[in-house]
């Protein structure tokens, strides 16, 4: 698959330190992260489909939770992606990798700071 990626964006970025007292009585916090597609545009004429990667995502650790949004645009050339289904389970993890390593870079920095010490390293 031939993509040209626009820059990833950061539309949003939670940290909150836990407090497990509010959990106790609102319950704790589940960690997801979910890519999600929306298309943009077919192009029959240049054969080529744009889409917006989304992930969102909340992680919780034992002293934080963080949570948000980042998104990428993508264009898909020499193929017209009718939806987002059609796209493979590699084609998928290809598509969210650039977002996946954002949220890594994200969570090493603001956890380096906020807990004066080095920063949380994320697995995926």
């Amino acid at each position: 698959m031939e993509i040209i990626r626009e820059k990833e964006f950061v539309n949003q970025f939670h940290y909150d330190a836990r407090n497990l007292e509010w959990e106790k009585e609102n319950g704790t916090p589940k960690t997801k992260a979910e890519v999600n597609f929306q298309l943009v545009k077919r192009d029959t004429e240049i054969n080529e489909t744009v889409l917006i990667a989304r992930l969102h995502y909340m992680i919780v650790k034992e002293e934080f939770v963080i949570s948000g949004i980042i998104s990428q645009g993508n264009h898909i050339q020499n193929r017209i992606v009718q939806e987002p289904s059609e796209l493979s389970q590699e084609e998928v993890q290809y598509l969210a990798a650039p977002l996946l390593d954002m949220l890594k870079r994200l969570t090493y920095e603001v956890t380096e700071i906020a807990l004066d010490r080095p920063g949380i390293n994320l697995e995926f």
